[in-house]
């Protein structure tokens, strides 16, 4: 019988762990794999059965653990597989399990134990010849395991293990899929062509010939495969095999995982026959219909018309077309770049001809004396994709990366300090606001720079000089840590020399056959051009100059053109001086468009760039029919792109689909508007800030103008010298003035200098649909303006009291946005009866508004800001549809009974606002979540609805809050309450019934009057009780109305768990004692899931854990029994009485002063302990040594730290595989982290690591507790103590509900004690 993998190992060491684990993976992937069940010593009994094993498979697989060498066997297979090695009949990968590499190659170790033992008993001449084979093993490429905490999960491994024996198996890296009618010729020339330059290919060209149909063979070569290439011709879908190879291949490559890279060639057939199912494939598919299930034959057509719309290679044959050499060149080199870009992890299917630059530039980028690499080139010619491909592959290097696009166009819009602090606010993962030009002067900010190794990218960078500083040192890029790079694209060569690059790389045109291939990608859909195409194809790609830009855009207007369009094109192009070729390709790009997609293009290249997509196609569908058609075909043409954009909004990250357009795409296009006319009045769109000042200021404007944008802030004065400026200009649709960066504007009144003028009010034209006028210098709109044709109403910041008359205007059917922020003098809004399509109402800030108007039948209404609208009284009117709303910091003094009517709503928040009442109707919202009263002055507690998961009560004025079972109902899951500051007496809250949990998150920060925590949910995810200085009672519900079963790896909720009662001092004995209680009731529930998610991947440093602090010195006897008074201690671990494996979970506790320690963010607790197996060994042999760390990082922090706490702890990480330890010794250390700063400390306090500093804290007192998890089931496993031979008689009821002390069990046998085991 063959093999594909023999397994050589040493049973007693993994037979029962990971080799029986890496059988099943390895089976699972249909390999046949030789396994000795037994693993016995038996002399030579087995070597001619093993030996016959080794030879008749493919691979072998030696698991060399610490007793390898011990075993003669194991020690015969090897130098049998090691001799075939040799004669290389036989691919052999060695793993290293739990040992070091080096031991085995020298002989060292255990290793050398053994065979200094064999040398006793065997021959010379036999046991030289197993060192030479074992050390010569030691020397191969192997897979190390070591083990250790740090290490990655062993199932983690054996998945690399067997992807690593498929590619190895399976070597092929391309697969052909063809028809009979290819199989003697076409095909035949192709895949001799690929084994000529030493591409594997499958079948290979004996299996060609015969035509075999192995279809496990072909499946397990599809999926070892790299790329596939089906050779579809006339004959393809009348063959059943063909189909089936297809259908898998497709499946292939719609797996992400996968990366499978599909080419398909039509082989004389029309592609789209092959996308529609036509032609003679019509004809096959309805035989295969008749005779095959429906499903199945549907499957197959699916596949083959997805396959059709593939970008391939078109051979038509007939005397036009070329030889058939010349397309097997073709392809043969296009698979050999494929291949190369699956090593180098290519950012994109569509990038075509970077491969060789980009090797260049991460070879260089690698090299220690390069940390700013700067790439040039002209605009279109693709370093912002490469800088992109070459981030994408070294990014996950890097502890912090990001890559910032545009900064030319964002500095422009944004300003160059905002940009600064989002960036580095992004790298730091936290906020960050530094208003001088020097990043310096914040210290703490460039302290965690300089600790920070990150990857930084700079797309498109034109001035180098920002406020007299390198625009480096302004962004902070001096300040990054060691090993940081940063990458800097820029059109000028002196910008990069200028900015302190200390490489400069020119970003080439590409290639001829890279250019052709990249024109025929977007003009013909395929990969090569079609029949009589060929030559006008080549002129083309002459005239591009190898710009990838001009080559997409040109390509795309040329798509299924007549030849005689193409003809015109490039006698267009004949003549024009090499120099101006480029932007003459694209401009002809422009000349080939529909009328009304011209003034489309226009409008986004001088208006709409980084506009949202959603909100220009609502504009221009008012300005010109077919509007979203025409945004669609300049989309085709490659004239814009639609992307997917991230910005920040209130500290949340939100997301949208944006218009964009290359630079060179809109400098075109202002060009071409700029060129309409030599009178600026009569040019269609202005946008530059000087011929804006110069047609307002003397009045020049005319009925040929449709739009006007201008960055304000690049204005010196602008003085409106007449009301009617644009009286003339009736066609004017768009006003766009903006600041590109205003923080400050207000406050300098700065702002008014550019409006500085005697007129009241300014005449609009009612043919606008676009009105953005940020810091609008007068008191209203115009009366004579009929705001009927506005879509988008911007006047943040504005100096109005109102809009307009709200008699006058009902007709707003098209007005979608109105933004009035921070517009401080504005009274009202006005009747928006006609508005029935309305988006947004922004009116967050207006401090004087005291009436909106009833907007309960705006049913489209989504968004409604009126956060800090502080002289707002009453609570809006608003349709139904909403699920948020936000009231915070207004004067509204009463939540009203309509607020039953707002059924959808989930989430209310009236933070800092007036409210004293809330009406009960609010309980009958079936929706709602969370409701928000922080900081409001109310006295009575609200009633509560039953769908309430979080009640947030901080700050408030209520005495006693009432959760009981009549007013939550056992259904409900209340799941965070907060009630920091509040004087509050009582709290109590309800039981609840299995499965459904009450509370999950509970905050009562600073409730300084708090004395009674009364029946709290025992199974809370966080308790946050800090500086409740009057808190003495604290007790728990029924501890077994539920567990953390519902949790998984993926809910956020996993992650953290804590009981957090900071500075409450006057907790009594009984308090503190239910606390312990709780703590540990809820390790053991959440051992059980952590020992169930053991194999569930990396958590990084955001790894469940859960931690419990408390003042105190004094560590409990009951819960921990092994206790030490310093730092470090030893303990048993009880014998696995049971007959399966289990997992150890410990808990800690520690006790520390914390006087000192500034922050509970900065601290962390270091366990480090080693488990000793039976006989001093690890499951046989040696010791295991751990480290685990709990951080304290994004807790609430209370005011401040006094005296000793008493920390309970456990994490995940804590959770260890039952090797038959019979012994732990643990060590433990608490240390907070110091910035430069901070001078104060003593140096023999700190410790370094990683570039951090720390400072240590005394552990006083340490004691541990050890959790025993059946590894059986683990979900539903006992949490016990296996050293009490009675546990496993134990009843049904106490098995399910209860957990037992480790030590209590110890001491019980000890002291011969029947009383009945401690129940926590």
């Amino acid at each position: 019988m063959k093999y594909h993998v023999f397994l050589s190992f040493r049973g007693e060491d993994t037979r029962l762990n990971f080799t029986t684990y890496l059988l099943q993976a390895l089976e699972s992937k249909r390999l046949d794999v030789f396994f000795d069940e037994e693993k016995l010593e038996r002399g030579e009994q087995l070597a001619p059965a093993l030996s016959r094993a080794i030879a008749a498979s493919n691979m072998s697989i030696i698991v060399l653990s610490e007793n390898y060498a011990s075993s003669k066997s194991c020690l015969a297979e090897l130098s049998d597989i090691m001799d075939r090695y040799r004669t290389k009949q036989q691919i052999v990968l060695p793993i290293f399990y739990h040992v070091n590499r080096s031991d085995v190659e020298n002989l060292g170790g255990s290793f050398k134990t053994s065979f200094d033992e064999h040398e006793i008993r065997r021959s010379v001449d036999e046991v030289k010849r197993w060192k030479t084979a074992f050390a010569e093993v030691g020397k191969l490429k192997g897979w190390p395991i070591d083990g250790s905490i740090s290490d990655r999960l062993e199932t983690t491994h054996i998945k690399g293990i067997v992807a690593h024996v498929m590619q190895k198996l399976m070597k092929h890296q391309v697969f052909v899929s063809l028809g009979e009618d290819t199989r003697l010729n076409f095909s035949n020339h192709l895949v001799k062509a690929l084994e000529k330059v030493r591409i594997n290919v499958f079948p290979d060209n004996g299996t060609l010939e015969k035509g075999e149909k192995l279809p496990l063979a072909y499946s397990r070569a599809i999926s070892a495969s790299n790329l596939s290439i089906l050779v579809l011709s006339k004959d393809y879908a009348s063959s059943i095999s063909s189909l089936v190879e297809l259908s898998d291949i497709m499946d292939s490559k719609r797996k992400p995982t996968d990366k499978h890279i599909v080419l398909p060639i039509f082989y004389h057939v029309d592609p789209s026959d092959v996308r529609n199912i036509g032609g003679s494939f019509k004809t096959s598919f309805e035989e295969h219909k008749s005779k095959q299930p429906a499903d199945i034959v549907q499957k197959w057509k699916s596949a083959f018309a997805e396959i059709g719309k593939l970008k391939g290679w078109h051979i038509e044959g007939g005397k036009f077309d070329r030889p058939e050499t010349k397309y097997v060149e073709n392809v043969v080199e296009y698979v050999l770049k494929k291949l190369t870009n699956i090593k180098l992890r290519s950012a994109s299917d569509e990038l075509v001809g970077i491969d060789d630059q980009k090797k260049n530039i991460l070879k260089r980028i690698k090299q220690k004396d390069c940390r700013v690499l700067g790439l040039w080139g002209m605009g279109g010619q693709g370093k912002t994709t490469l800088a992109e491909a070459v981030y994408k592959e070294i990014s996950s290097e890097f502890e912090s990366h990001r890559f910032l696009g545009n900064v030319r166009e964002k500095i422009k819009k944004e300003g160059k300090e905002p940009l600064r602090n989002e960036l580095l606010s992004k790298l730091l993962n936290s906020k960050v606001d530094i208003g001088t030009p020097s990043i310096g002067s914040c210290t703490l900010t460039q302290d965690r720079l300089n600790k920070t190794k990150i990857l930084v990218v700079l797309d498109d960078v034109d001035d180098v000089d920002v406020d007299g500083l390198n625009l480096i040192d302004y962004m902070g890029v001096k300040e990054f840590g060691f090993g940081s790079k940063i990458i800097i694209t820029s059109r000028n060569k002196q910008v990069l020399e200028s900015g302190g690059a200390d490489t400069i790389r020119e970003v080439k045109a590409l290639n001829d056959n890279d250019s052709l291939q990249l024109f025929s990608t977007f003009a013909f859909k395929q990969l090569n051009p079609a029949v009589g195409f060929q030559d006008l194809s080549s002129r083309f790609v002459k005239y591009t100059q190898g710009n990838s830009l001009a080559l997409k855009v040109l390509g795309s207007d040329l798509y299924k053109r007549p030849k005689s369009y193409w003809e015109s094109k490039v006698a267009n192009l004949k003549d024009c001086p090499p120099a101006k070729q480029i932007l003459k390709a694209l401009e002809s790009s422009y000349h080939g468009l529909e009328p009304e997609e011209k003034n489309i293009f226009l409008d986004i290249a001088c208006f709409f760039k980084g506009e949202s997509e959603k909100t220009t196609k609502h504009i221009l569908s008012d300005c010109y029919k077919g509007a979203e058609c025409g945004i669609n075909k300049l989309v085709d043409k490659c004239l814009i792109n639609i992307s997917f954009s991230t910005y920040a909004t209130n500290s949340k990250e939100r997301y949208s689909w944006i218009i964009s357009m290359h630079d060179m795409l809109e400098e075109m296009g202002k060009d071409i508007a700029c060129q309409e006319s030599t009178t600026l009045g009569k040019c269609s769109r202005l946008w530059s800030p000087k011929h804006v000042e110069q047609v307002l200021t003397f009045y020049q404007g005319t009925d040929q103008i449709k739009g006007i944008t201008s960055d304000m802030s690049h204005m010196d004065n602008l003085r409106f010298r007449h009301p009617l400026v644009f009286q003339n200009m009736i066609n004017l649709k768009y006003i766009i003035f903006y600041f590109s960066s205003n923080p400050l504007l207000e406050e300098h009144g700065y702002y008014k200098k550019l409006f500085t003028c005697q007129l009241d009010i300014l005449f609009l034209p009612d043919e606008l649909r676009y009105l953005q006028w940020d810091y609008y210098p007068f008191t209203s709109l115009s009366s004579n303006f009929n705001p009927k044709n506005i879509v988008v109403l911007k006047l943040p910041h504005g100096n109005m009291k109102q809009l307009w008359n709200e008699d006058n205007h009902q007709d707003l059917v098209h007005l979608r946005k109105i933004n009035l922020f921070s517009c401080k003098n504005l009274k009202k809004i006005p009747n928006l009866l006609g508005a029935l399509n309305l988006e947004r109402l922004d009116c967050e800030n207006c401090e004087s508004l005291v009436k909106l108007p009833s907007l309960a039948h705006l049913t489209s209404l989504k968004t409604l800001r009126i956060k800090g609208c502080r002289s707002l009284k009453k609570f809006p009117e608003i349709p139904n549809n909403f699920y948020e709303l936000d009231l915070s910091e207004t004067g509204i003094k009463k939540v009203p009974d309509f607020i039953e009517r707002l059924d959808r709503l989930e989430r209310l928040t009236l933070t800092n606002s007036m409210v004293k009442d809330v009406s009960s109707n609010i309980s009958k919202l079936k929706s709602l979540k969370v409701l928000d009263l922080s900081g409001c002055p109310i006295v009575r507690s609200p009633e509560i609805p039953r769908s309430l998961t979080g009640l947030y009560l901080s700050g408030t004025q209520i005495e006693e809050v009432d959760l009981s079972s009549n007013s939550v109902s056992s259904n409900s899951r209340a799941k965070d309450a907060s009630s920091d500051g509040c004087p509050i007496v009582k709290s109590s809250f309800p039981t609840v019934d299995v499965p459904s949990p009450s509370l999950m998150f509970m905050c009562m920060d600073r409730c300084n009057s708090l004395n009674l925590l009364s029946e709290l949910p025992p199974y809370l995810h966080e308790l946050n009780v800090h500086d409740c200085t009057s808190l003495k009672k604290v007790s728990f519900a029924d501890q077994n109305l539920y567990q953390f079963d519902y949790l998984d790896a993926d809910d956020p909720c996993f992650h953290a768990f804590t009981m957090l009662f900071c500075n409450c001092f006057v907790l009594n004995q009984e308090s503190i004692n239910n606390i312990e209680a709780n703590a540990m009731l809820k390790i053991g529930s959440l051992a059980k899931k952590w020992a169930a998610g053991f194999d569930w991947g990396d958590f990084d440093e955001d790894f469940p854990s859960f931690i419990c602090c408390f003042p105190g010195n004094k560590i409990s006897g009951n819960k921990f029994k092994c206790q030490s008074e310093n730092s470090f201690l030893s303990l048993k671990i009880a014998p696995n009485g049971g007959s399966g494996s289990r997992f150890l979970v410990f808990a800690i506790c520690v006790v520390a002063n914390l006087t000192y320690c500034p922050a509970l963010e900065r601290l962390e607790c270091i366990c480090e302990y080693q488990l000793i197996g039976a006989g001093g060994g690890n499951g046989g042999g040696g010791h295991e040594k751990l480290r685990s760390v709990i951080f304290f990082s994004s807790l609430p922090e209370p005011e401040k730290f006094m005296g000793d706490y008493v920390f309970i702890l456990s994490s995940i990480n804590m959770v260890d595989e039952d090797k038959n330890y019979e012994e732990a010794s643990f060590e433990f250390k608490i240390r907070y982290l110091i910035f430069d700063e901070e001078e104060h400390y003593e140096e023999e306090d700190c410790e370094g690591e990683d570039l951090l500093m720390f400072k240590r804290i005394e552990v006083k007192r340490c004691g541990v507790h050890v959790f025993y998890v059946d590894a059986e089931s683990n979900a539903d496993s006992n949490v016990e103590s296996s050293e009490n031979p009675n546990l496993n008689e134990m009843s049904t009821d106490e098995s399910n509900d209860s957990l037992y002390s480790a030590e209590d069990a110890i001491f019980e046998e000890v002291d011969g004690d029947t009383q009945p085991r401690l129940q926590l």
